[in-house]
């Protein structure tokens, strides 16, 4: 199983870093069923991330031919309040940039291909959404960008982690962690999942949303 995790300039360190150590993880406890890579559009390259900024190191380009999962991460900057939100410090202008390279095709190879899992953390379902990925379908982000998502046409849901079938979504930040734990327990099974909660020390936080079951009635 390869799970490739995005790179684009202004990304969110710990959006990439938290789910690619879990993963990471999975692969050492797994004895090498599960191989991680850092990519991005435009192929092995230094990515710088939003300010502060650090740099990681894309080792290849976003393949969707030769992926089973792609992580999609946000970017670092002022969370936007409004439609109009668009300053040079914001993560709408990180991630509009972000849009004017090759990812948004990308990105639509991997949703439309069978067999291919989208998974976004925090800011991430904002870039899908922006690339007009996500109509129709719920998903999540940062509390502060969920009027922004649901503008995009998807179904904006309060959720720290949603499953809809091939696409999974995060809420805010710290929330890669509950992504990386729920993809090794979806894909690798909950053994897998639990041996890497002992090995970080950190237990999944929150119940994974689902569009099944009865529909709860409002009080």
């Amino acid at each position: 199983m390869l799970a490739q995790f995005v790179l684009f300039d202004g990304f969110d360190p710990l959006d990439v870093i938290a789910p690619f150590e879990v993963l990471g993880a999975g692969d050492t406890v797994t004895g090498g069923l599960l191989e991680v890579e850092l990519v991005s559009a435009e192929g092995a390259r230094e990515v710088p991330s939003g300010v502060p900024p650090i740099a990681l190191r894309a080792t290849g380009k976003l393949d969707p031919s030769r992926t089973d999962v792609v992580i999609v991460p946000g970017g670092m900057g002022r969370m936007p309040t409004d439609a109009d939100d668009h300053g040079d410090d914001s993560v709408l202008t990180v991630l509009t940039r972000a849009l004017g390279t090759e990812l948004p095709a990308l990105l639509k190879e991997a949703v439309d291909r069978p067999g291919v899992t989208v998974a976004s953390v925090c800011g991430g379902s904002l870039l899908l959404g922006f690339a007009g990925l996500l109509a129709g379908r719920p998903a999540t982000t940062h509390p502060l960008g969920m009027e922004a998502l649901a503008r995009t046409g998807a179904i904006a849901v309060p959720a720290r982690v949603i499953d809809d079938g091939d696409l999974i979504c995060g809420a805010g930040v710290t929330s890669g962690l509950d992504v990386g734990l729920y993809l090794l327990e979806r894909e690798l099974g909950p053994r897998v999942a639990h041996a890497v909660e002992q090995l970080i020390s950190y237990e999944r936080r929150g119940t994974v949303w689902q569009n099944t079951g009865s529909a709860p009635v409002a009080a």
